[in-house]
């Protein structure tokens, strides 16, 4: 049999690595991905502060699948086609190299399952005028941006040791972002850099959010057990901004980005702007530009794919009102309603719908966010889908023996606060179930006996610890297969 998955980031090189364990010599395992390195985004943040390189986040790939017996191709996916063609009955995708030696030529590899565990398109194009390429924002979404992040903040930093003030924004570039952990880390990053520095009297900082309230993470926020107590994220994340004097903007959808000026809508139909000489703004994600075709080369797309790029797969997609929204819509084997042998994991599904409430402007803009599927949770799912295949296979069965919905899934998560070994700070969490359950748990709609919060430095050693833990998993270092997901 051979088994094809199509990214190599959390998701893919989990499934990647257990179909290979799982699966004997017989059967093959090919991994397809547009870049030859893995990367532990989560530590990015700390790239773009200066504290980590690049070398320190990322890995080639492959030497690690070559040890593994996986056979690697540096290259993007094009189209898939699951029926195959007039000449060629199994399934197929259609891949473009990227590497140096193999640039812009195609290939045809087949599979028998495929796993698509692309991860997300940033997607900056949808906020005219935002990211990188128009020299305007930054971002900490790759190795490589988070790398330009700092360069760019370091002439910031330039800037105020020579007393001159500076306006930082951060936060979500799109009305319907997602990864608002990940610009929360990065804005009090920025702070706790500033004041080891003694230059935050000149910094002006601002978080600048389409939460509904600060805190919401795109998980609808929750209340936590915090020093025996119970309190909101809320309040968690409003404590730590104002301790860092950052001032935040919520209900904010960015519509557009000059160069040192942010335009805005909030909730209530107002248009703003806001001036910058330094920003980071997560942009929008969407599926990657791949389409689906049929024998006779037909675009069958949307038999695979949502609107928004992403690959349908076994949730309950029926459109209805917040109030009727329930765990049991949520997917629990990532199987292609369409077709039996595709999966798709990671950021790469598309969720039924968001897990915070969604929110419309006075204008009609839709300004909440997206929910998050990275880290964690990218990760438990890779593996239950590489279980599921390597079980079909073996058995001769179309049993899923296990399964990973987010509605019954915990996730745990460390927000840096800062870098530093004997001042650094980092804020655990732990959340279950990561989509709420309010008939279980009709009060606070999750465990709050398995959610709970606290700060401190024990919380950054735990995330650096944890920046080690997951790369010696990730480069299949002795008993990887131990460690959790």
């Amino acid at each position: 049999m051979d088994v094809l998955v199509l990214g190599a980031g959390v998701s893919g090189h989990t499934a990647a690595a257990f179909l290979r364990k799982k699966l004997g010599k017989e059967h093959n395992v090919t991994v397809v991905s547009p870049s030859l390195y893995y990367q532990w985004i989560p530590s990015n943040i700390w790239v773009g502060v200066g504290r980590m390189n690049i070398d320190q986040v990322r890995f080639k790939l492959d030497k690690v699948y070559r040890k593994w017996g996986i056979d690697f191709k540096q290259a993007k996916a094009l189209s898939i086609h699951p029926d195959g063609n007039n000449s060629v009955s199994q399934g197929f995708v259609t891949i473009e190299y990227t590497s140096a030696d193999r640039k812009g030529s195609t290939e045809e590899v087949s599979y028998d399952y495929l796993v698509n565990a692309t991860g997300p398109k940033l997607n900056f194009e949808k906020t005219p005028g935002l990211g990188p390429a128009n020299d305007t924002t930054v971002s900490v979404c790759s190795y490589d941006h988070a790398a330009h992040a700092w360069k760019e903040l370091q002439k910031v930093i330039e800037k105020l040791k020579k007393g001159i003030k500076q306006k930082i924004v951060v936060g979500t570039g799109h009305p319907m972002a997602t990864c608002q952990g990940a610009a929360f880390e990065y804005v009090l990053n920025i702070a706790f850099e500033l004041r080891k520095q003694n230059l935050s009297h000149l910094a002006e900082i601002t978080w600048l959010t389409n939460e509904y309230e600060v805190g919401d993470f795109g998980m609808g926020g929750a209340f936590i057990k915090r020093g025996g107590y119970v309190t909101s994220t809320k309040i968690f994340a409003e404590s730590i901004l104002s301790e860092n004097n950052i001032r935040w903007v919520k209900r904010a959808g960015v519509q557009k980005v000059e160069k040192g000026k942010i335009h805005y809508e909030t909730l209530d139909g107002e248009h703003h702007s806001i001036e910058y000489d330094f920003s980071m703004l997560i942009p929008a994600f969407s599926g990657h530009d791949i389409r689906a075709m049929d024998k006779q080369g037909k675009d069958i797309s949307s038999k695979l794919f949502a609107g928004n790029g992403l690959m349908l797969v076994d949730a309950k997609y029926k459109s209805k009102p917040f109030e009727e929204w329930s765990i049991e819509d949520w997917p629990t084997t990532y199987q292609s309603p369409g077709y039996d042998n595709i999966y798709a994991t990671g950021i790469a599904f598309a969720p039924p719908h968001s897990i915070s409430k969604p929110m419309k402007s006075k204008n009609g803009t839709d300004i909440y966010p997206s929910p998050p599927r990275t880290g964690m949770p990218s990760g438990v799912i890779g593996k239950v889908v590489a279980q599921n295949i390597a079980h079909r296979i073996k058995d001769g069965t179309n049993e899923h023996k296990h399964t990973a919905s987010m509605g019954r899934m915990g996730a745990a998560c460390i927000v840096s606060v800062g870098y530093g070994i004997r001042k650094g700070l980092g804020a655990t969490m732990t959340v279950s179930p990561i989509v709420q359950d309010w008939e279980k748990y009709p009060e606070w709609g999750r465990d709050l006996n398995a959610t709970v919060g606290e700060i401190g430095l024990a919380g950054h050693w735990i995330k650096l610890f944890l920046h080690y833990m997951f790369l010696h998993k990730a480069k299949g270092y002795p008993f990887w297969w131990l460690l959790p997901e």
